[in-house]
């Protein structure tokens, strides 16, 4: 059942007796609000309305979840702090003598956004007193990246994905129980009485490659006997995600005998702790295990407007509509321009765009090679003909498909009039043909776009973009390069609310310790 904090003030409450915190500190600003930060009854359809004990009050366990994520901390050192660090007395009003729940009600409130589609509360609250306030305005523009962040599940080689989905096959399938096991070969039984690695001389690759070969022989019986129970939705789940692992990861060698595969799979599993988890990489230099945090910030404001979670291995610009329409749906305002780095400068991006009306500001890549790239040669997609950087002319092309079906043309010139060009050793790479030029679906978008990029009015409004980077290295002060929690669920609670913490800190300053107006807007959207 729904509990509520109890409105009458104590004589012990830390805010009145003297103490040391500063006044323009965020603990003591949070203090300032606190009893109107939040509300009980914003979610009480997350509890029994008429049985039951009454809970923990939904309004104080979001202030300590607050800071939490803002000290960067555990659930046992936030119950610490609760129990001896006055500035949290301060931030949530609490007496001197106040005795804090246990570790695991932290877990379980979590655990109740979670399953009740709240984990947005503190974020969205936050973004609705920046609206009433008049700080993000009905048309907005916003600043796009994503940040990187480290999976909280464990990273496995080939070997313990196999070994641990065999095991995984076997339990579901209820070998693990006496009677059955009986029946089960002694090298698969193994499997259920140790979760170990094999003991061998793991720098020999000659026992590696036997090891393998074990693993895969054995990842096939069990295989074999999930066929038998295939009717059990659980069995039928682990043994596509043991055949998925070893599809990704084992191939074999013109013997027929099993070895790890050259390359990743583009969604290879990571880890069997946190499914979601991936391989990806920020840079060509920078890779990581885990996923990635698309954040969108509203510049003038300078309040994020989005924090959510996305695939690693999935290029940055991928999402982009689908952070727009979140944005217009979550905070109720219109998107009309977006800024973002050159990976959501994609031709597809920038059709999907003008389409919805909304002003795309993101550059197209500089070539490596301006002499012969592609932006060398005149494409006119109304004579459908391309002309080189030499005053050559071609009219013939092929008509293809390109990864969406839909028609495109590449244009090839002849052979022999490449080369005859003094460019031909650095243009052509076929060695029977001449150079070749694909026209992408959304040509007219690309030229349009590179010719804007040499305007003034594009380099201005791009300088903007770096502010969003700021923001990144804020949430990552508060914790946001590793994930506390596994699963998509709650490292989406993770991120909202470490974005509601960065949101109070900027709204503290918008209204300029103005606290009692900050608290009439507050009061105002209970």
């Amino acid at each position: 059942m729904l509990g509520r904090r109890d409105p009458q003030r104590s004589l012990f409450e830390a805010q009145a007796w003297p103490h040391r915190v500063p006044d323009d500190s965020f603990y003591a600003r949070m203090g300032m609000v606190n009893d109107v930060l939040f509300a009980d009854d914003d979610l009480a359809g997350a509890y029994c309305p008429d049985n039951g004990r009454p809970s923990l009050p939904p309004s104080l366990m979001s202030g300590i979840t607050l800071l939490q994520f803002y000290d960067e901390v555990s659930d046992q050192e936030a119950i610490a702090r609760l129990n001896f660090d006055l500035r949290w007395k301060v931030a949530l009003n609490l007496p001197l003598d106040f005795t804090p729940p246990n570790a695991s009600s932290l877990s379980v409130f979590r655990k109740r956004l979670v399953d009740h589609g709240q984990e947005r509360y503190a974020f969205n609250r936050l973004i609705q007193v920046g609206r009433t306030a008049g700080f993000l305005p009905k048309k907005i523009t916003i600043l796009v990246d994503t940040l990187s962040q480290h999976g909280a599940g464990a990273v496995q080689d080939t070997y313990t994905l196999i070994r641990q989905g065999i095991r995984r096959v076997l339990k579901l399938a209820g070998y693990q129980v006496p009677l059955k096991r009986r029946g089960l070969a002694v090298n698969l039984a193994a499997y259920l009485e140790s979760d170990h690695k094999a003991e061998i001389d793991w720098a020999d690759p000659a026992a590696r490659a036997a090891q393998l070969k074990v693993l895969a022989q054995d990842a096939e019986a069990v295989l074999d006997l999930a066929l038998e129970q295939a009717d059990e939705p659980e069995v039928r789940a682990a043994a596509w995600l043991l055949t998925k692992m070893l599809g990704d990861d084992v191939t074999t060698d013109e013997a027929g005998e099993p070895q790890i595969a050259e390359g990743t799979a583009p969604d290879r599993i990571v880890s069997l702790t946190d499914l979601e988890m991936q391989h990806g990489r920020k840079s060509a230099s920078q890779r990581f295990d885990g996923r990635k945090w698309q954040v969108a910030e509203e510049p003038n404001s300078e309040l994020l407007v989005a924090v959510e979670p996305v695939p690693a291995n999935v290029g940055d610009g991928r999402d982009l509509l689908a952070v727009i329409e979140h944005v217009e749906d979550q905070a109720h305002v219109t998107v009309e321009r977006v800024i973002a780095d050159g990976a959501y400068g994609t031709a597809d991006n920038r059709a999907n765009c003008i389409a919805r009306r909304t002003d795309l500001v993101s550059p197209l890549a500089m070539p490596h090679n301006p002499d012969v790239a592609k932006t060398a040669f005149t494409i006119d997609l109304a004579a459908h003909t391309v002309t080189c950087p030499q005053g050559h002319t071609t009219t013939t092309f092929t008509a293809e498909k390109d990864d969406q079906r839909r028609p495109v043309k590449t244009f090839v010139f002849e052979r022999k009039t490449c080369e005859a060009c003094p460019l031909f050793a650095r243009c052509v790479h076929s060695k029977t043909q001449g150079r070749s030029i694909g026209v992408h679906y959304h040509e007219a978008l690309l030229q349009s776009a590179r010719q804007r990029q040499a305007t003034d009015e594009f380099k201005a409004l791009y300088r903007q973009r770096p502010a969003v980077e700021r923001k990144i290295a804020e949430s990552s002060e508060h914790g946001a390069k590793q994930a506390r929690y596994l699963g998509q669920l709650k490292n989406r609670l993770q991120a909202q609310w470490t974005g509601a913490v960065i949101n109070l800190k900027r709204l503290f300053k918008l209204f300029q310790g103005d606290l009692p107006r900050m608290r009439q807007v507050l009061m105002a959207l209970r």
